[in-house]
């Protein structure tokens, strides 16, 4: 994938704040698990916690990076702990053709600048029909110094990801906003304080006590808006 650019301590202080957020993960996590396919791949896996999740659950998992230092580290993570993870070096856009039985990319769209390519490029990875899974950071009226230290040049909207989706070619299947009271957990603390999540209490209380309210009061009646914008969508099949 491409560069996601932006101030690498940040992104990384970012990553281990999420690394803590246990019921977050595991939430976020299972949206994937019914079009994961036995042989699925990951964009932008960072240090690989959605992969182990993840991999559990088929008989392959690729894990991609860019960035050379942290796909050394997730290299060495998943020889140790996850012995059916593939991890390798991807680069976006691409011409690279693969027959993954599916894609999950969880908050890596919003750093490329041609998100409509890097959409294509991930179509060709895989087998027609097959799902491509999305998360990504939603309403730009959240855009912060924090999403710019972390190289986001954008905040999405249900609208805005059709939009992306179907100039890309792929038939969209699942779209919805999620995690609502997370929304104003970071538009207060990113967009008005000007703070990256970082691992500490704060993290784990939100996700210990909040987090499960969340979840549950969004599966029965779902969210009108929320902190990130899920979507599911299919390859062509030909």
């Amino acid at each position: 994938m491409t560069d996601l650019g932006g101030d690498q301590q940040v992104q990384e202080e970012v990553l281990e704040g999420l690394a803590e957020a246990v019921n977050h993960r595991k939430w976020f996590s299972s949206m994937a698990f019914p079009y994961l396919g036995d042989d699925p791949i990951e964009v932008g896996s960072g240090f690989g916690d959605y992969a182990l999740e993840w991999a559990p659950r088929v008989r392959r998992f690729t894990c991609t990076e860019a960035e050379p230092t942290r796909l050394r580290e997730l290299a060495e993570r998943m020889a140790v702990e996850a012995p059916n993870v593939e991890v390798r070096q991807l680069l976006l856009p691409t011409d690279e053709i693969g027959h993954h039985t599916g894609l999950v990319t969880y908050n890596v769209l919003e750093h490329i600048e041609d998100h409509v390519g890097a959409l294509r490029s991930m179509s060709g990875l895989l087998q027609p029909g097959s799902a491509i899974v999305v998360v990504v950071p939603a309403f730009m009226i959240a855009m912060s110094k924090v999403d710019i230290a972390t190289g986001h040049v954008r905040r999405y909207t249900k609208k805005t990801m059709r939009a992306a989706m179907l100039e890309a070619g792929l038939e969209i299947e699942v779209l919805k906003y999620a995690n609502i009271l997370g929304f104003f957990g970071y538009f207060v603390s990113a967009k008005l304080l000007g703070q990256a999540p970082k691992p500490g209490p704060v993290v784990r209380i939100y996700d210990k006590f909040v987090l499960p309210v969340t979840r549950a009061w969004e599966s029965v009646f779902g969210a009108p808006f929320g902190q990130s914008v899920i979507c599911v969508a299919r390859t062509p099949k030909k």
